[in-house]
């Protein structure tokens, strides 16, 4: 277990597409105003968005380092070519901090070089975080659907800082495939960026009309939203000690707030979810998966097991 006891927040990488202003104007409104620790920029899910926040990303880099906040520069989630490839290699020999490896294909290109692994590599036991570790990792953010006794188990043999997802639609797929751009007639080639259209994704609904997953782009998203704000107190007991929120189009430096508070033990979680509620008021939480339930579900406190509590 790591020796590190301080609680961390961390905004992951922004999964959907926005336009280059809006996401210079979030970034710059966490750089001054956002409490998190750490901040992870990149594109995770499909490369025809990157060159929009090229320009961008070195004032972005600049203003965060500026600000105090350690910046991550995250990889693609599902490499599909030499070209994206060569994309991630560049980012690598460019970045100015850590990189977060997304796709193991990458692992070859950093050679040992220190890292971080983000959700979308799979770590279920010991075995392949003692490998990653091996590999150069220094630091990982566990996949989302991992059972709360998994991740204290994890935590306790983990000879680096783990990570968890604690807010945000949970990634569950990724495919070489647009979904938007499919529902729209379009092909990937052709797709007019469809995913524009949906800054939390779009919801996906079965024949019934009731709301069943979000996509994406390539990606496949939880339709309602993790929320691990309940779960924050056994996780550091355990030995987890980042927390990962994800952006959605709510506030999320009021989130930030939120989640910092019940860290910190001046606001009960019961309290915290209420506000929560209210600043992302299209969200509908769930904490399933951390308790080995249906990922959809949101498990009550009180109903906790004590071997899961």
């Amino acid at each position: 277990m790591t020796t590190d006891t301080r609680a961390k927040l961390v905004l992951g990488p922004e999964l959907f597409h926005w336009s280059a202003e809006t996401l210079r104007d979030f970034y710059y409104r966490i750089a001054d105003e956002g409490d998190y620790d750490t901040v992870c920029l990149g594109e995770v899910v499909c490369s025809k968005r990157t060159p929009f926040f090229e320009d961008a990303l070195p004032g972005v880099i600049a203003r965060l380092r500026s600000a105090g906040k350690e910046v991550v520069l995250a990889t693609l989630s599902l490499i599909n070519d030499e070209r994206e490839l060569a994309a991630a290699r560049a980012l690598i020999d460019l970045a100015p901090g850590l990189v977060e490896v997304n796709d193991v294909g990458v692992l070859p290109a950093l050679r040992g070089k220190p890292h971080a692994i983000g959700p979308f590599v799979n770590i279920y036991n010991e075995d392949a975080l003692g490998f990653l570790i091996g590999q150069g990792a220094v630091q990982a953010c566990l996949n989302p659907e991992l059972p709360g006794t998994l991740i204290a188990d994890l935590a306790r043999l983990s000879s680096i800082p783990l990570e968890v997802m604690v807010f945000g639609r949970t990634p569950l797929a990724i495919s070489a495939r647009c979904f938007h751009a499919r529902a729209e007639g379009r092909t990937r080639d052709a797709c007019q960026f469809a995913c524009k259209a949906d800054p939390d994704g779009r919801v996906i609904r079965t024949i019934e009309e009731m709301p069943f997953l979000a996509m994406n782009g390539l990606q496949t998203l939880s339709y309602t939203c993790s929320n691990l704000m309940h779960e924050l107190a056994p996780m550091r007991q355990a030995g987890v000690h980042r927390f990962r929120l994800s952006p959605q189009t709510g506030d999320m430096v009021a989130t930030a707030a939120l989640f910092r508070d019940v860290l910190n033990g001046r606001l009960e979680p019961a309290a915290g979810m209420q506000r929560l509620a209210l600043v992302h008021p299209d969200l509908p939480f769930a904490n399933g998966f951390y308790y080995a339930a249906p990922g959809h579900q949101f498990v009550e406190p009180a109903r906790v097991l004590p071997a899961l509590a």
